[in-house]
Order: structure tokens, then C-alpha cells, then sequence
């Protein structure tokens, strides 16, 4: 079968999945905005057929079968569970939402209606992280004792911004923060205990954080992120028998290379020429919609509800609290709209 897909969102990031994903073929029919002219404009610049002038109009259409999330994270749980709701696959934009509580709602929701949703984690589904998941699994560096990773960017500074208001779920930790977190997830699986520490602006939204996580197996990883630094992004696992660097960017196509346990470099790898970027993770979903595998894979649903109960409890330590928050920091299941 072929997947036709509707947009959900016409910001910044709707423009890049989508241009990467038309490049490798992806079928898009439609798309929805808050107004019929951002929608239009949008449909005009990727040749899309059908423009909606408002979410719900999207998830009606009934030529759609899956739908890309691309609100901002206040908006995510709320606009998947409106496309769950007229039966819609969805994939859903990261983070996947702002809390566990609401995590757990689309989770529950999707399997109600039997439909595919996952977290559009994209770093997950490049060629160069599927590779490391191979060597990992071949034990070249032995068995993992640390992971290491850091993403820091100089972002909008305006109080205004999106970024800087917990009303929208601004800060670090769903941004940058939800690169290095989900690697380490990704490599040690979720962690047995975790203690955070960082920095927060005026508007209450964390700029800066480290975290600290201890995985099963005596294993840790170490993580740092921040809204107004800029550093070389780079990541490492760290084996008894060696290890594996990723250069900058690390979350994005990069260099990479294998390592023995004195640091003689073992074998080198460049993904520089990958230009799929986010049609990796499409291509995935399409293949759990056809195969009626709706879950796992290197994006499980349930590891995106277990990253953010961790994101709670590192919220909680760090003092960030956002506007949806109850008075024991989580947040009640959203309604379904």
C-alpha cells in the first residue's frame, strides 16, 4: 500500500521533514494550519494537493492515513489525540509531548484505535546510528560502561520566543536536551536513577542542565545541554574494549569512528553524504502501518513514555514547571478534543 500522509503544522521543522521526505518519494496529500493561508501557501510551495484551514478539517479528510505532528510541544498530545480519534496513524514530533501523563494518553489512545504512533525521534533512524547499534551488538568495544553526549545551541534570547515560555513547554530539556537524553536511552536503556542540575532564566525555563543517569549493569552516561552556549556537539560510548565517537554534529550525519582501548583509531566512517535526513523515519513508520507492527523499532512507543517520565523527574529536580502542570508536578491526562 501506498501511505498518504497530512501535515499537521506548517512551522520551521513541517518544512524540513517534509522537503526530506518528498525527496525520497513520501506521498503527501494534504495539509492543515490554523488558517487557510498559511495551509495554502505551504501546499503551493511543496506541491501538496489539499489545504486545510484548520487541524481538525486535516484529520478529517478521509484520503490521509497518517499525520505528521509539527505543533509545538504544548500542542503535541492534543493534536495527536485528534487525529487518533478519526482513526489517523501519527507520528509525532519531538519531544513527544510535555509530560508522562500526557505520553501515556496517546499511548493508550493509539492502541484503543489500533493505529501506529511514534515519537518523530529522527537521529534514531539514520544509516550511521543503525551501524553503531550493529557494532555495539558485535561487542567491538565490549560491553558499554558509559555513554557521553552534549548538544548545546545559542537559540532566541526574546522572552517571547516559544523557547523561553513555560506556557509552551520552553527551556532546554524538550529541545536540544531530548537529543542527548534519547541517545543515551537509546544505548543503556532507561535509567535506574537519575540526578539533574541547572540553570534557569527569568521566565522559569531551564537554559543550561547536566544530567547524571545510572543504567542497569553498574552503566552510566552523562548528558549537558543548553539553550545559550555553542560547543562542538560530540558524543561517545564508552566499552571495556574501546569505544565509538561521534564528531559534530553527533545527532545529525557526521563522522564517526571505532576505537580500540589505548584510542588507536580501529575504523572510520563518514555520513556527511546522507541526504535522506528525516525520510529515514518516515520510510520506518510506513513499514509499521503496512506490516500492522505498530510499535517497536528503533523509536518504541513505549520508551517515548518512559524518556518522558524521566524528563519529569529531571524537571522536577532543576525547578521547571510549566503551565499544564497539577500540583504534584504531572500533568492529568489531556482530553481527547
Amino acid at each position: 500500500m501506498t501511505v498518504r500522509w497530512g501535515v499537521l503544522g506548517t512551522g520551521g521543522i513541517a518544512r524540513s521533514f517534509v522537503g526530506d521526505c518528498t525527496a525520497v518519494g513520501v506521498e503527501f496529500v494534504a495539509v492543515g494550519s490554523r488558517t487557510p493561508d498559511s495551509a495554502q501557501a505551504f501546499a503551493a510551495e511543496f506541491g501538496i494537493a489539499r489545504a486545510h484551514g484548520s487541524y481538525e478539517d486535516l484529520v478529517a479528510d478521509p484520503d490521509v492515513d497518517a499525520v505528521y505532528v509539527a505543533t509545538p510541544h504544548s500542542r503535541h498530545a492534543a493534536d495527536a489525540l485528534l487525529a487518533i480519534e478519526h482513526g489517523k496513524h501519527v507520528l509525532v514530533e519531538k519531544a513527544f509531548t510535555i509530560t508522562a501523563a500526557e505520553a501515556r494518553a496517546v499511548a493508550d489512545a493509539a492502541r484503543r484505535a489500533d493505529v501506529a504512533a511514534m515519537e518523530a525521534m529522527w537521529t534514531r533512524f539514520l544509516p550511521q546510528m543503525a551501524m553503531i547499534r550493529e557494532v555495539l551488538a558485535e561487542g567491538r568495544i565490549g560491553r558499554p560502561r558509559l555513554v557521553e553526549a552534549t548538544h548545546h545551541q545559542a537559540l532566541p534570547s526574546d522572552p517571547r520566543h516559544r523557547l523561553n515560555d513555560p506556557a509552551l513547554g520552553g527551556g532546554a530539556l524538550l529541545d536540544p536536551g531530548i537529543y542527548p537524553v534519547s541517545f543515551a536511552v537509546d544505548v543503556l536503556g532507561l535509567p535506574e536513577s537519575v540526578v539533574a542540575s541547572g540553570t534557569l532564566s527569568e521566565q522559569g525555563v531551564d537554559t543550561q542542565v547536566g544530567i547524571v543517569m545510572n543504567h542497569a549493569g553498574g552503566t552510566q552516561s552523562t548528558v549537558h545541554f543548553a539553550l545559550d552556549l555553542r560547543s562542538p556537539n560530540t558524543a561517545s560510548i564508552i566499552g571495556e574494549d574501546g569505544r565509538i565517537d561521534l564528531d559534530d554534529t553527533w545527532y545529525t550525519p557526521t563522522t564517526w569512528r571505532i576505537r580500540d582501548r589505548d584510542g588507536a583509531v580501529v575504523e572510520e566512517f563518514d555520513g556527511r553524504e546522507e541526504r535522506a535526513g528525516y525520510g529515514h523515519e518516515a520510510r520506518a513508520f510506513e513499514t509499521m502501518i503496512e506490516t500492522g507492527t505498530h510499535e517497536g523499532g528503533p523509536m518504541d512507543l513505549e520508551e517515548s513514555v518512559g524518556i518522558m517520565a524521566l524528563l519529569d523527574e529531571v524537571r522536577r529536580q532543576v525547578g521547571v514547571r510549566y503551565a499544564a502542570d497539577g500540583d504534584d508536578g504531572l500533568e492529568a491526562p489531556p482530553a481527547v478534543p
